[in-house]
């Protein structure tokens, strides 16, 4: 038998010709249904303390949290029925619409500690979650079309690079540093898995580093991060007052944590304890050995993705994979990085873990369009 070819490699079939195989990757759901469940009860953990704060029932927040993981789980069953190839059909759309909806967020949505990302439609929309699978579909069938022309500057650097710079520069005028960021980094690996030559990225990279640049030069909040992320203590009572309660959260947790529920920083001191920062009470609950074994589940999951990606029989459903497993992957070791403070603050929330129905609904949407792609894996690679 044949083996399957790398991502450059490999042909796309035509579209709406895939041949069914077999089920859904088994390893797969069940990683991500463990992870899945654990968040929920880590989310519910370090936000009834703020529920209660705010006068609201205990489990208000699981609650909605909980519904719309009912609805990610009926939106990922729905996506492994529909044949993937679809997408490429609905690239154009999902492009303009999702350039439409982070235009309009800059003027409609809700403003919020500065900053204009959400729509506030019963419940609260963010189109840079959005944004993020989007590019993933939008390159892939521009990788797919375009073939061996990705070789050339003008077809494998300029049209993508008009892409991303609609997609991160709309996100930042809301501004949303980490969402730019996680973009700018899956569209760059799946240009690069996509057939780039490596001298163009050195381009990119120049770019790319003037524009870190012109941030530091005329951007002062860039310089205050940084300045954080080199020393919190400097101004402990202002920008370096959450980074200095997550390691203060992280610290006491030692082996095997205070015990779950046992969290002492929820309860007054952490700033975004359910949301960006939940993983500073996970350390500081269930410890360095809980942690460590939720960051082991992700990247199990992650390894069983790029896994599917190898064997996936065409390249456009390959890419696809590849680039959703690239943005879990980048959002998780984001918001690792930056509650152990091992990185500058972005405010990336934690992928399955922080509250944030958009962001958990899309996550379990990709969920779904990989277990899809999976079922077209032959049943003989598929063990």
């Amino acid at each position: 038998m044949q083996k399957a070819g790398t991502l450059r490699e490999r042909e796309s079939t035509p579209e709406f010709e895939t041949t069914f195989y077999g089920h859904i990757d088994l390893p797969f759901l069940l990683l991500m249904l463990s992870i899945s469940v654990i968040g929920l009860i880590m989310m519910f953990s370090s936000s009834y303390a703020s529920a209660v704060q705010n006068d609201l029932p205990p489990t208000y927040y699981l609650m909605r949290q909980g519904g719309f993981f009912l609805f990610g789980l009926l939106a990922m069953w729905l996506l492994t029925m529909l044949n993937y190839q679809v997408y490429k059909v609905l690239a154009p759309v999902i492009f303009f619409g999702t350039a439409i909806l982070l235009a309009l967020v800059l003027v409609a949505g809700e403003k919020r500690n500065g900053a204009r990302r959400w729509f506030k439609i019963g419940f609260e929309f963010q189109p840079s979650e959005l944004a993020k699978l989007a590019i993933v579909i939008v390159f892939a069938t521009m990788i797919v079309v375009l073939g061996r022309r990705m070789e050339q500057f003008k077809y494998g650097v300029l049209p993508f690079g008009i892409v991303l710079m609609t997609f991160c520069g709309l996100v930042l005028l809301e501004p949303h540093l980490s969402g730019a960021i996680i973009i700018g980094v899956v569209g760059m690996v799946m240009m690069f898995v996509g057939g780039v030559k490596k001298r163009y990225f050195a381009f990119l990279f120049a770019l790319g580093a003037l524009a870190g640049v012109l941030a530091w030069k005329f951007m002062p909040h860039v310089q205050r991060r940084i300045a954080v992320w080199h020393n919190p203590f400097a101004d402990a009572q202002g920008d370096g007052y959450q980074p200095i309660q997550s390691l203060l959260a992280i610290g006491p947790g030692g082996l095997f944590g205070l015990g779950l529920g046992q969290s002492r920083q929820k309860f007054s001191s952490l700033p975004e304890r359910h949301n960006d920062y939940i993983f500073s009470v996970v350390c500081e609950e269930i410890g360095f050995i809980g942690a460590m074994l939720i960051i082991v589940l992700f990247v199990m999951l992650i390894a069983r993705g790029y896994w599917i990606a190898l064997q996936t029989r065409d390249r456009f459903g390959s890419l696809l994979v590849c680039g959703i497993m690239t943005l879990l992957a980048t959002q998780t070791a984001l918001n690792i990085g930056v509650v152990t403070n091992l990185l500058p603050a972005t405010g990336v929330s934690m992928p399955f873990f922080s509250y944030g129905g958009t962001a958990l609904l899309i996550q379990l949407a990709e969920m779904g369009i990989v277990l899809n792609i999976s079922k077209f894996i032959p049943a003989k690679k598929a063990g």
